[in-house]
């Protein structure tokens, strides 16, 4: 089921569209073409719970990332937060509604001033939306925060570069949490560390969204941590949601062909010698220049002529699982779950 069903929206996006114009060939034979990064995306979060967004490279899941936050400006949609349509970019109402939204980066050394202590770089945000903060809650709030996220005191006085790979991601949630924000966009969070540290990492979120009521868009290729973390997943291709559902169903029984090629790709050794989809072959297909009907037609063994022609609709099926294939049918979900 979606997020919906269990509690309000704390997040919600509408027919969500970002398009980028785009300068193709050589010049002086170039030309502007429109490359459609994010189109028409809908979903919601509910309080307290974690949306997965998963997808190859170059869906669009970063960029909706961003256009959830307010961080790009979207061609048409749009976003709500509590129920109230962000407001705009770098304007006062835009500032205080972003205190309650934050974004954990992929790479916590590029998201880190290596000139500045920890201490200083959690603090920030302070200076920034509290200034009239005494010293001393400034300084409770940094060291709270640090404690929070499992480092310990003597950490705050050390720089990026000393720091391994583990405790820079967390001085990177201590920063994002100094506000006590409401939502996190976690943009691959835990990519770029090693899988041991990667575990403790998820741990920790889990622990922060039991703690604290916080709601997690949580963006990864990683499907095995997705499944972990996640109550709803939305399977991103190329620009677009083409499955959409609450995660054990979606995992135990996927229905777009899209995503039975992303679980049939995971490496398990609990399935050896049962029957899998074949993994995806290709690259996706330029975003400028997309097939017409279904862009996942070229890579899709049930491609038919009808999927030339026409662009498949995010249907709903039985369960409350949402997918855009023209051979799904409303009571197929609820057929294979049976099973």
């Amino acid at each position: 089921m979606t997020s919906s069903s269990f509690s309000a929206p704390l997040l919600e996006a509408r027919s969500l569209t970002r398009h980028f114009s785009v300068r193709q060939g050589s010049w002086p034979a170039s030309h502007k073409a429109l490359l459609r990064a994010v189109d028409g995306v809908s979903l919601s979060v509910g309080k307290g719970r974690t949306l997965g967004l998963v997808g190859e490279s170059g869906c669009g899941k970063s960029t909706t990332g961003r256009l959830l936050l307010g961080l790009l400006d979207p061609t048409a949609g749009e976003v709500l937060f509590e129920g109230q349509p962000l407001a705009k970019a770098g304007s006062a109402d835009w500032r205080r509604q972003r205190q309650l939204m934050q974004m954990v980066y992929q790479d916590p050394l590029g998201a880190l001033d290596r000139r500045l202590k920890v201490a200083e770089q959690i603090g920030e945000a302070l200076d920034i939306h509290h200034p009239e903060f005494s010293r001393g809650i400034h300084r409770d709030r940094v060291a709270a925060a640090i404690e929070s996220v499992g480092l310990q005191a003597h950490h705050a006085d050390r720089y990026p570069h000393e720091l391994s790979g583990g405790q820079r991601q967390r001085v990177v949630l201590a920063r994002a949490l100094i506000l006590q924000p409401r939502l996190l966009v976690c943009d691959e969070p835990i990519s770029a560390l090693d899988v041991s540290i990667q575990a403790q990492v998820v741990n920790l979120l889990l622990d922060l969204q039991h703690s604290l009521g916080l709601t997690y868009v949580f963006i990864s290729h990683d499907l095995k941590v997705v499944r972990q973390i996640s109550h709803e997943v939305a399977v991103m291709y190329l620009g677009r949601i083409v499955e959409y559902g609450e995660a054990e169903s979606l995992f135990h029984a996927p229905q777009h062909p899209y995503t039975q090629a992303l679980l049939a790709a995971i490496p398990s050794v609990q399935q050896r010698g049962i029957a899998r989809p074949a993994p995806l072959q290709g690259d996706p297909p330029d975003p400028v220049a997309p097939p017409s009907g279904c862009a996942f037609r070229t890579r899709c063994p049930r491609a038919a002529q009808i999927c030339a022609e026409a662009m498949p609709a995010l249907r709903e099926t039985a369960g409350g699982r949402k997918v855009a294939c023209h051979f799904v049918e409303p009571d197929a979900v609820a057929g294979l779950a049976a099973a």
